[in-house]
């Protein structure tokens, strides 16, 4: 029997080890590797071409929802569900906008997760009871869900998406030429991209576009000097 092939997207190591574990007691299933940020979710869904990627949405280098967006379009043979502990409308909003097959909250048990995968695998779409409720009760065309469709019409490229959430953690520009590899002008004219696009003038209308569109959370939010 051909197994599901699995890649698991999470910046917690522990998290990702625990994950490991629980799926593979399933005959049926084979993690074929880890990512920790979601631009190696990217890069290794284009190497191994897993049947499903399990992904967090609270990472670096793209978080789980812009790297979903990513995959799907690169991969569109690969299934994603999305495994996060966050249950916000707002992100689920997202996730369906994106075409993500499914989204669990952290507290599913095994044998929820182990369904889920096999349900994403065979084309069906699956979500954790609560998130079914809200999208049976909730969901349709609202402001905020119209905006979210205003920005994926904006076109930002996967790269001013990374380049955005480095900004918005916090990171100046030679931080950011460092982690992605490139020149500091370049990510200086990523920044004039992203303000002529987003009609934003300074790092801080970044930073609160990013919280505000879910690219970032609140949360992890540092003092930026640049």
């Amino acid at each position: 029997m051909k197994k599901i092939t699995v890649l698991l997207a999470d910046d917690h190591g522990v998290v990702r080890q625990g994950l490991r574990v629980l799926v593979e007691t399933e005959g049926d299933i084979e993690v074929v590797s880890e990512a920790k940020t979601g631009r190696e979710a990217i890069d290794m869904t284009l190497q191994l071409h897993p049947n499903v990627v399990v992904m967090d949405i609270a990472m670096p280098l793209l978080n789980g929802l812009q790297a979903t967006r990513e995959i799907l379009r690169i991969a569109p043979a690969t299934k994603v569900l999305i495994l996060s502990a966050h249950a916000d409308p707002e992100y689920v909003e997202q996730v369906v906008l994106l075409g993500a097959a499914g989204y669990l909250i952290k507290q599913t048990s095994a044998d929820i997760l182990v369904e889920a995968i096999r349900a994403v695998h065979k084309g069906k779409s699956f979500f954790s009871p609560s998130i079914s409720k809200y999208l049976r009760e909730h969901y349709q065309k609202t402001p905020r869900t119209a905006g979210l469709q205003k920005r994926k019409e904006e076109c930002l490229t996967s790269r001013e998406d990374e380049v955005l959430q480095l900004i918005a953690e916090g990171n100046a520009n030679k931080q950011i030429a460092s982690e992605l590899g490139i020149s500091i002008k370049t990510v200086e004219k990523h920044r004039q991209h992203l303000m002529q696009k987003l009609s934003i003038h300074d790092t801080a209308g970044l930073t609160r576009y990013a919280i505000a569109a879910g690219v970032i959370e609140s949360r992890v939010q540092r003092t930026t000097n640049d």
